[in-house]
């Protein structure tokens, strides 16, 4: 009967060590997200970037750019990790397989996010980065990728994706009188190779 209370003692010993240290992990994660949120907001800040925080550890910012005129990111603190989520193009309407390969050659030359796809087929940046990693040069460095790779690569998906819907807006616009200058960037697609 000894042995049974020694190791009954033993197991109790053993489960409140766990639940210990079930607590302290719990603790060191919630200064991490604490400290990741006080990271983020600071750098959006001293970025001089356009931001809003609709939930607790959920940002979404604005990044300018000049194809895309902005890209819209998100950012997700979540208990090990901090999510990034930014929206690029919709779902081509043409030249599909040559879209993907274009996406997945330039995913091994990418910094910190990926391009993927939803269920939709609408293209994504995505990325994750563990807490502790969130320092105010990572996450420039990290929206700088997404921002150089949503808006740098935005005409050149809608070049390969989008040619021909391209072309009908050119031509319904010049038909209209309607001006085209948005579609300047496409002169390659509307304008008719000369004789």
């Amino acid at each position: 009967m000894a042995e049974d209370r020694s190791q009954v003692e033993d197991r109790s010993r053993a489960e409140d060590r766990s639940r210990a240290e079930d607590r302290s992990r719990a603790e060191d994660r919630s200064r991490a997200d604490v400290a990741a949120r006080q990271v983020i907001e600071a750098a959006l800040d001293e970025a001089g970037l356009t931001w809003e925080s609709p939930a607790d550890g959920t940002y979404v910012v604005t990044l300018p750019g000049t194809r895309k005129l902005a890209t819209t990111c998100s950012l997700i603190v979540g208990k090990h990790s901090l999510s990034i989520n930014a929206f690029v193009v919709r779902h081509p309407d043409e030249n599909h397989e040559a879209v993907h390969r274009w996406l997945l050659e330039r995913n091994t030359r990418l910094y910190g996010v990926s391009y993927a796809i939803d269920k939709l087929g609408d293209i994504y940046l995505v990325g994750k980065l563990p807490l502790a990693a969130v320092t105010p040069d990572e996450l420039d460095r990290i929206l700088g990728t997404v921002l150089e790779n949503a808006d740098g690569s935005f005409n050149t998906l809608l070049e390969m994706g989008f040619a021909s819907a391209i072309r009908k807006e050119y031509e319904w616009r010049v038909a209209r009188g309607e001006s085209t200058r948005n579609l300047e960037a496409f002169s390659n697609l509307t304008q008719r190779p000369s004789a």
